[in-house]
């Protein structure tokens, strides 16, 4: 394997796609199979409307056509569909929405609902597809059933808490999906311990996997940038760690 470029790893992790709304500047455009572009808008953090996001078409900015609560995803879905993922409840949500089919609604409908509501996400439109994979999945690699307009994805890594019986167990683990071969494979973070980190001021909020080397790399909120082993479950060291 190439070693891994980390000049270039590190540039990547900051266009990196990490939870809404800290995240918000790096979700990807959106242009729909009509030729529609959308855009993103976060709403503050204060008022009836704090800390949401959402998607609009660019020449509507006020009439929004999906809205995203903390700690959802959105991702690309080859060639013109957009995927979310979110965690919901003790499962991790992908869901797929047709943009060109997204309905405009009232910011008023949503003013203040989210803050009362563990829901993550709110669109007037049904999504064309989704399913759920449970957090307490073994680890190890997983046959899912992947609706078939989700299958133009080949992986997408999620970073999730994972249930520790100890304070040397890893409390977060990577989802690694591979949606075209219809697959999950759970890698357990095993540096990642309540015994060595802060969990909760600290947490690993987003990750990917260099197309060069094939190593897993990405940040862990409060700590800084991380490279993963060959077996993408232990650190093999900080590309940029913060004091």
């Amino acid at each position: 394997m190439p070693t891994p470029n980390l000049t270039s790893l590190r540039q990547q992790v900051e266009r990196m796609v990490g939870p809404a709304p800290w995240y918000w500047k790096t979700f990807p455009p959106i242009r729909s199979l009509a030729g529609q572009n959308f855009v993103w808008t976060h709403h503050g953090e204060q008022g009836p409307l704090a800390y949401l996001v959402s998607l609009a078409l660019e020449q509507e900015p006020n009439q929004p056509r999906l809205a995203l609560n903390t700690y959802c995803r959105p991702f690309l879905v080859p060639p013109n569909f957009l995927g979310v993922w979110c965690p919901e409840g003790r499962t991790i949500r992908l869901t797929c929405f047709d943009p060109d089919r997204l309905k405009a609604f009232e910011l008023g409908e949503i003013a203040g609902w989210f803050k009362q509501s563990s829901d993550r996400m709110y669109a007037a439109t049904a999504p064309l597809a989704e399913f759920e994979v449970p957090l307490a999945m073994s680890v190890g690699t997983h046959k899912i059933e992947v609706p078939p307009q989700m299958a133009t994805v080949d992986e997408l890594v999620v970073p999730t808490t994972f249930p520790a019986l100890s304070n040397d167990d890893p409390v977060f683990a990577l989802f690694v999906f591979y949606l075209q071969a219809g697959l999950v494979e759970i890698l357990p973070q095993k540096w990642f311990t309540a015994a060595q980190y802060q969990v909760g001021r600290q947490w690993i909020s987003r990750a990917a996997r260099d197309p060069e080397s094939h190593r897993i790399f990405g940040e862990c909120f409060g700590a800084g940038t991380f490279l993963l082993e060959e077996d993408g479950c232990r650190l093999a060291e900080w590309m940029q760690k913060k004091s």
